[in-house]
């Protein structure tokens, strides 16, 4: 058998998990080094989300009740 073949494989792959780890380090700090700080734009989408949940549930607030309370059934050519 091959013993040497299977070991040096392995070193690589030991090698490479290594570099891996020391890279993601590496992005950790610089993350921790420079806390992000939102500039126009992400404020801007941000609020707009908000904007549009508010709003989207005041509508299926406003909608789905109405329609749970009517208890109306609409036949034939009143369907619109």
């Amino acid at each position: 058998m091959n013993y040497w073949h299977n070991e040096v494989i392995a070193e690589q792959r030991r090698e490479e998990i290594k570099e891996e780890l020391e890279h993601i380090r590496l992005e950790e700090e610089a993350l921790t080094a420079r806390p992000h700080q939102p500039g126009w734009y992400d404020r801007r989408m941000f609020n707009l989300g908000n904007w549009m949940i508010a709003r989207g549930k005041q509508l299926r607030r406003r909608y789905d009740s109405q329609s749970a309370d009517s208890g109306q059934t609409f036949h034939g050519s009143l369907v619109r």
